[in-house]
């Protein structure tokens, strides 16, 4: 499990086709700092697993699956990620509950720049939109963060300079996908309601 706050913005350093799936090279020094094969690092908010790791790089293979349902497939060397270690059982959870289980991809539509702070509007698929909610929480590129508007194809979030300076955030313009992942608690109710209803015939 994971909690959205990103430890460090990392660097994709090499990416292999492997035909039905990829394997990327990531330098990240605080992630790979300890890591060992088959730990988990979530990166963009993807959860992978470490294949091998040497100084402060880790390789990770990516399946077909993966790089066709969030926007993993669209990294090359060079592209700038956001990075995070699961979080320890009895740590405090800065974020909210995040499993790296992309439930699909937006794409920035609108930047708004203030003195302190900027909003960005992002694309929300309609299969999700029932999940996102005004000052509900939802996963950006693996970035907790508050659902500021709510909209039928659209929401937006305001984003502090802090995570402007140390997340991907901070560089992504319009046109660019999101990998999004809406609060697991809401698929939660929504499934158990179904069952209750269900029950009741």
């Amino acid at each position: 499990m994971f909690t959205g706050i990103v430890e460090e913005l990392g660097e994709i350093t090499a990416v292999e086709n492997l035909g039905d799936a990829c394997r990327f090279r990531v330098r990240g020094p605080v992630v790979t700092e300890g890591a060992k094969h088959g730990d988990s690092i979530a990166v963009n908010g993807v959860c992978l697993t470490v294949v091998d790791h040497e100084d402060d790089e880790f390789t990770a293979d990516v399946m077909a699956e993966t790089l066709q349902r969030s926007s993993l497939g669209a990294l090359a060397a060079g592209s700038r990620v956001n990075l995070e270690r699961p979080t320890a059982v009895g740590a405090r959870l800065g974020g909210h509950i995040v499993q790296g289980h992309v439930d699909g991809t937006g794409e920035v539509l609108e930047r708004k720049p203030s003195e302190n702070w900027e909003i960005v509007k992002i694309s929300l698929p309609a299969d999700l939109s029932r999940y996102v909610v005004e000052k509900g929480s939802i996963t950006v590129d693996g970035i907790s963060l508050t659902v500021v508007d709510a909209g039928p194809d659209y929401f937006t979030i305001s984003l502090i300079p802090t995570t402007l300076a140390l997340t991907t955030l901070g560089i992504k313009q319009p046109g660019d996908p999101v990998n999004l992942e809406v609060d697991v608690v809401a698929k939660y109710v929504e499934r158990l309601l179904a069952s209750g209803r269900g029950a009741a015939k």
